[in-house]
């Protein structure tokens, strides 16, 4: 069934904020196959930080933190917002949590919890 690009892109909004990773990485996959242009780069961010935080929500460090550098690099260039989101404070978030994970990955005695994985923040109108 087809869905519009924008109900796609709220409902993975929704999906990752309600920490249904796989989903959320399912939903922006199928926005991102169709699109050209500037937002193909900030859905493939989207998608890398998804997956990032799946492989950290199961226990892959590696995977979890070669992910969400590779979304950072994508997602930095949205900033302060982008279609409807605050990528500053998503963008903020996954540095603060890649910096955790790459601390416990070399053995520091860190925790990610889940209370520290940020929510994607709509913008006020």
């Amino acid at each position: 069934m087809f869905q519009p690009i924008e109900g796609l892109f709220w409902r993975g909004v929704e999906e990752f904020n309600t920490r249904s990773f796989f989903e959320a990485h399912d939903t922006w996959e199928e926005l991102w196959r169709d699109t050209r242009g500037d937002r193909r780069l900030f859905y493939q961010g989207l998608i890398q930080t998804a997956v990032g935080f799946y492989h950290l929500s199961h226990g892959n460090l590696r995977g979890g933190c070669s992910q969400l550098g590779k979304a950072l690099a994508k997602l930095e260039q949205y900033l302060p917002a982008y279609q409807g989101i605050d990528t500053q404070d998503l963008v903020q978030g996954v540095r603060w949590c890649l910096h955790e994970a790459e601390g416990m990955k070399s053995g520091e005695a860190v925790s990610l919890s889940e209370g520290g994985i940020p929510q994607i923040r709509v913008m006020e109108s």
